[in-house]
């Protein structure tokens, strides 16, 4: 991954087209196609082959066409109806027995098949539901602070994995800056020994040290579970490596990948938040966390983004070139 430095974005402030181009849709529209049958006369049709009737009556025993015609006029019409085509469906007999409503599904049905279909959704986005990592219904019975123990115990074990537990006021603040400004850069600050793969000493690599700058995108999706007033989606963000992202767009391959689970939302007033880093990525669990920490110091706009912080993410999402600066948004990221 190679280091971006302060002055590599300098061209940025004389352009004036957004950091991030809007990948290009196109829109398929299905219009609706009808056939139109058309009609020949048919006295021209037997005027062309007249000759060739003739011919065949005569070998048949028939002194003219009509002739001919009548007695195969009952073969004629079968085929006629054979190759007739319905234009328009023959309505529905009427039964006899009048239609009977079904009953409206009871409380507990309906509460079955909105679970169902959050389930179904779920399976249909690839993203992993709570359940997948603890009984739920046994966790609803727990004090938060249990909840929370249990969540990062849940994760200890894995390398790869990022956990945390967010309270729902803030993840609510969080998410309504995310839905305004759905797509960010963040910089991870590295050495020049890192980057280059060097050794220098100590001074030089503070005075050489640069960013790998990453890009972070926002997506819902619905909830994983029966949906209420506060569980009403299930939200993820991918990381991927800004230089990744211009080369491949949509296509390129995420290194971390974060999920918030809101199932515990209502009763608990607990949001639970599990990340995975893909294994050789380059990007270890220790700098996919940093950069997971960055997201709430820039979005929640209520509490840590408050200031400049925010500032710098609106600069971004209306692609403000001439305000929006990497040296600021380093030093932003760096502030606790």
């Amino acid at each position: 991954m190679a280091s971006v430095r302060s002055f590599a974005f300098q061209s940025l402030s004389r352009n004036r087209t957004p950091f991030i181009r809007s990948q290009q849709r196109r829109w398929a529209q299905v219009h609706d196609v009808r056939f139109l049958a058309t009609h020949r006369d048919p006295n021209q049709v037997l005027d062309r082959y007249r000759s060739k009737l003739n011919q065949k009556a005569q070998q048949e025993g028939f002194e003219s066409v009509e002739s001919l015609k009548q007695a195969h006029q009952e073969k004629i019409d079968k085929l006629r109806r054979e190759a007739s085509t319905i234009l328009t469906p023959e309505p529905p007999k009427p039964s006899a027995k009048p239609h009977t409503p079904p009953p409206p599904p009871t409380p507990q049905s309906s509460a079955q098949s909105q679970v169902a279909a959050a389930a179904k959704s779920a399976s249909s986005t690839g993203i992993k539901p709570l359940s997948s990592f603890l009984d739920v219904e046994k966790v609803r019975a727990l004090p938060p602070k249990e909840i929370e123990a249990i969540w990062r115990l849940r994760h200890a074990s894995n390398p790869t994995s990022i956990c945390a537990v967010i309270p729902v006021e803030t993840y609510q603040r969080i998410v309504s800056a995310a839905r305004q400004n759905p797509q960010f850069i963040l910089p991870l600050p590295r050495s020049a020994s890192e980057s280059q793969g060097a050794e220098p000493s100590a001074p030089a690599a503070e005075e050489q040290g640069g960013a790998d700058i990453h890009f972070l995108q926002w997506a819902f999706h619905p909830p994983a579970s029966a949906p209420s007033a506060v569980n009403s989606h299930t939200s993820t963000v991918i990381f991927t490596p800004l230089a990744a992202y211009k080369l491949h767009g949509a296509y390129a391959q995420p290194h971390t990948t974060i999920t918030h689970h809101l199932d515990l939302a209502d009763e608990k007033g607990l949001v639970l938040m599990h990340g995975q880093v893909m294994p050789d990525s380059g990007v270890s669990t220790t700098e996919a966390t940093w950069l997971v920490s960055c997201v709430q110091r820039f979005y929640d706009f209520g509490g840590q983004a408050s200031g400049r912080k925010g500032e710098l993410l609106r600069m971004f999402t209306q692609g403000d070139v001439q305000n929006f600066k990497i040296e600021e948004l380093m030093a932003e990221a760096e502030k606790l």
